[in-house]
């Protein structure tokens, strides 16, 4: 019966068969220490030079031995089974690995992106690529932990849909037996629908985008987090929600995965109980006083005012968070509420985390002729939204909702410099798994 490693240091002195990949192979002549990985961790194998042969890293094993504890002056505190080891009796070989074509032994993986990325299914065995994506899960859990804990129930809509969400051109289209779809741009309207069956939804599903440029922060294929809250009583309101999910979320990632922040070096994040916000003019009033760059007529943040702000929280609030509020309605989907005091301005906003927004979401319109009238305005045909439109047409309550990337949430929190590090097998304008030759673009 297999032993895992995390549960050898209950075994000492007793016979065990433990299972995983060669980590590392040091050789001192007549003993040979083997690092052995399994899901749970790692430990120290002290094997002969006959038994270990030609076992060389990342070769599959199963190794019987028995548990030992190691002399005080050679435990290791950095890891979690460092007061024990493994005194090999038997190796059985059930995998062999073929020779690396880089280090994988070193601390950090020190290849450029394209490697990383064209070796996919091997670097993502090196310690900090498992710990980005142990964070990453955690994220997820925790968001899903937070959105139940004010009441949401967890949907699953679908991913191919008879029109564009957005209305936009970013799209994918696809041919559906002979008819026009889309995969999805987000799960928008799909989520304010079942806002008005079950109240109070979360989402968590991958979305498509056509983005136009390879950017660091921009993927064709993403995972979004999304809640969409009925009998919204104000803005605030809805405000209050984001912000509670969101620093529930990144608190209980930041507790449960301290050892993956510690490998990756990520410090915690500044979370306070309390998100500092901003109108859009406001934030952009306070940019130019901070650096006389003048953006107050733009209609929109541009990612270095996304920047410039979020060290303003960070310096005056000790906070990694702001909340941008209020975008031209011009600028945002359909579906944004107008403020009533100034229909110019939308109930819409953005969570901007060290230096990147995050998360968006707004007050929806969910008067029926409304939104009907604005969709004319705008050039879209309410036929191609049938079944989202029969949800208001039987009655829909005030609701609101908001969106988080789950690659860029993980980004930030790690303080990583490229989205791609954040998803498993990224997809951009250049790549599905393997990159695009010039041929078979």
């Amino acid at each position: 019966m297999r032993t895992l490693i995390i549960d050898t240091l209950t075994k000492i002195g007793e016979k065990i068969t433990v299972s995983g990949w060669i980590n590392t192979r040091r050789d001192h002549g007549k003993i040979v220490f083997f690092d052995l990985r399994d899901r749970t961790g790692l430990l120290q194998i002290v094997i002969g030079p006959a038994l270990a042969g030609g076992i060389r890293v990342e070769d599959v094993v199963s190794i019987v031995g028995t548990v030992s504890a190691r002399p005080e002056k050679l435990i290791n505190p950095k890891l979690a089974t460092g007061s024990v080891e493994l005194q090999a009796e038997a190796v059985t070989i059930l995998s062999k690995s073929a020779e690396l074509p880089f280090d994988m032994g070193q601390p950090q993986l020190e290849v450029e992106l394209p490697t990383l990325l064209d070796n996919r299914s091997l670097t993502l065995r090196h310690p900090t690529s498992r710990a980005i994506f142990t964070v990453q899960a955690e994220l997820a859990e925790a968001f899903r932990q937070s959105a139940r804990s004010i009441g949401c129930t967890e949907i699953f809509p679908p991913t191919i849909s008879a029109s564009a969400t957005e209305g936009g051109t970013e799209v994918l289209p696809i041919d559906y037996f002979g008819h026009s779809a889309f995969l999805v741009q987000s799960p928008q309207l799909y989520k304010q629908m079942l806002a008005g069956v079950f109240e109070r939804v979360f989402v968590v599903t991958h979305i498509y985008r056509a983005e136009p440029s390879v950017t660091t922060r921009h993927l064709v294929e993403s995972i979004q987090l999304d809640c969409e809250i009925s009998f919204i009583d104000n803005f605030s309101d809805l405000l209050d929600a984001m912000e509670t999910v969101y620093c529930q979320t990144i608190k209980q990632t930041q507790e449960k995965c301290t050892q993956q922040l510690e490998l990756l070096g990520v410090a915690q994040s500044l979370v306070t109980n309390k998100v500092p916000r901003l109108r859009m003019r406001e934030a952009q009033q306070i940019i130019f006083e901070r650096t006389k760059v003048d953006h107050r007529t733009e209609p929109d943040l541009m990612p270095e005012d996304e920047r410039e702000i979020c060290l303003w929280a960070k310096e005056l609030h000790q906070s990694d968070l702001v909340t941008i509020t209020h975008f031209p309605t011009k600028k945002r989907a359909f579906y944004s509420l107008p403020d009533p005091e100034n229909p110019e301005v939308s109930l819409s906003y953005d969570l901007l985390y060290k230096g990147l927004e995050i998360s968006s979401g707004a007050q929806r319109v969910h008067n029926y002729q409304q939104l009907l009238d604005i969709m004319t305005s705008r050039g879209l045909n309410p036929d191609n939204f049938a079944m989202y439109l029969q949800s208001f047409k039987y009655g829909m309550p005030p609701h609101g909702g908001f969106s988080f990337g789950l690659e860029r949430a993980t980004m930030k929190l790690l303080d990583l410099d490229n989205i791609r590090k954040a998803s498993l097998y990224p997809r951009d304008l250049e790549r599905v798994d393997f990159r695009f030759s010039d041929s078979s673009k």
